[in-house]
């Protein structure tokens, strides 16, 4: 009797284990790609900023919106810019 349970206890914490890492492994693809889309803005706003154009100053809500929009939000940061929204 006491190695059946121990034999149902050892499958429930496998399972429970594998879900763990799964659930893991996913935030971690998201934590991974979001980290990416950050340094990717931090560096096209760089980039853009040793451009003879319009400058965009580099701040906490610039960082956030080139950060999660990725290219897309340095866009919507240019087109802010020349339209004189800021």
């Amino acid at each position: 009797m006491e190695f059946v349970t121990m034999a149902i206890i050892g499958v429930i914490l496998l399972v429970v284990g594998i879900f763990g890492v799964t659930i893991l492994l996913k935030l971690g693809k998201i934590a991974l790609s979001v980290l990416v889309h950050i340094v990717l803005g931090w560096i096209l706003l760089f980039i853009w900023n040793i451009l003879p154009f319009f400058k965009i100053p580099i701040n906490i809500l610039t960082m956030l919106v080139a950060g999660f929009g990725g290219i897309i939000g340095v866009g919507v940061l240019v087109l802010a810019k020349a339209l004189g929204l800021y």
